[in-house]
């Protein structure tokens, strides 16, 4: 693990893009200055990757330097079988090429969201790790490329007990694959994993590092809450980062398609287990992010995720970093 200098000079390889309440800016990449006294085992080629890398968006939210790291993508039919269930092919059609979207396929991105408040590295969803069903597993590389090696992650954020989100929790052996952090997620996803078909192994191996806490719990480390978003999975959840006025929301899956999931928010998604509860709650999201002017991360809309929700034509829209 580096020490708590060596780690302080990685962050000064962050660029950073303001993020307040209602926009986000890039920023420039950081100096030559900001490469010195990192650690020589990391070496030029990893000092360029973290200044250039197409896989690390880096942003700010207030004061705390975060990062969407890119993990993969998901490519899902426009069939009506798992995107906009039972809605007329022709309807979906016309809202992706008003968009200036290709109707078929649907692309989705896994990413995650990474962020340092005080002495602590958080990192929000794992990505795919192995799984076989998407193109993903990247994300390591992505983390690395931001300057972080898995050992200094200090905890581990998880939405929801979904493979393209925890995927990631275990290297290629089944080991913990962020040996020092602490993983947290409610109380009900935690049960749900455990019981999950085919995850028994990941949730034997992350168990000793696991920490759960009630649905909408404030303050699970400080400047970071729950935000229950009901009915995707057992106790799926949001996350709300604050640093004095400046928020940020991850909404993990509350949406999935930056175009169909904002728009049409009632439209259902085969990857709701309650799809009436999780069409009211994403709905209720949508409304709070936008009234409130909260910033977004989104693990599924375009690299690298980061924008806000606006009110439109009595309905909502995507409107991502520029």
């Amino acid at each position: 693990m580096a020490t708590t200098s060596s780690r302080r000079h990685l962050l000064a390889l962050a660029g950073a893009i303001a993020v307040a309440c209602a926009a986000c800016a890039p920023a420039p990449p950081p100096p030559p200055a900001a490469m010195e006294g990192r650690p020589a085992k990391d070496g030029a080629a990893v000092d360029a990757a973290a200044a250039s890398s197409s896989d690390v968006h880096r942003f700010q939210i207030g004061t705390l330097q975060a990062a969407m790291l890119r993990d993969g993508g998901i490519t899902v039919p426009n069939d009506g079988s798992t995107i906009a269930v039972g809605v007329p092919r022709a309807e979906v059609d016309a809202l992706l090429q008003a968009a200036g979207l290709a109707t078929d396929p649907l692309q989705l991105s896994i990413q995650g969201l990474l962020v340092r408040i005080g002495e602590r590295v958080l990192l929000f969803d794992t990505g795919a790790g192995a799984a076989g069903w998407v193109d993903g597993g990247r994300l390591l590389q992505s983390l690395q490329a931001a300057g972080f090696e898995p050992a200094e992650v200090t905890d581990v954020f998880i939405s929801h007990l979904h493979g393209d989100h925890v995927g990631g929790l275990v290297d290629g052996d089944g080991r913990p694959a962020f040996p020092n952090a602490t993983v947290r997620m409610t109380g009900p996803e935690w049960a749900a994993l455990q019981a999950e078909e085919g995850q028994a192994a990941l949730a034997q191996a992350i168990a000793p590092q696991v920490e759960a806490f009630p649905p909408g719990a404030a303050d699970i480390v400080p400047g970071v809450s729950a935000v229950a978003v009901d009915g995707h999975t057992p106790g799926h959840s949001a996350y709300l980062l604050e640093d004095g006025d400046a928020r940020l929301v991850y909404i993990g899956d509350s949406a999935h398609h930056h175009v169909v999931s904002v728009q049409r928010p009632r439209w259902t998604i085969q990857y709701d287990r309650n799809a009436p509860l999780a069409e009211d709650s994403r709905e209720a999201l949508l409304a709070r992010i936008a009234d409130e002017s909260l910033p977004v991360a989104s693990p599924h809309f375009p690299f690298p995720g980061v924008g806000r929700i606006e009110r439109r034509d009595e309905s909502f829209a995507w409107v991502p970093v520029p």
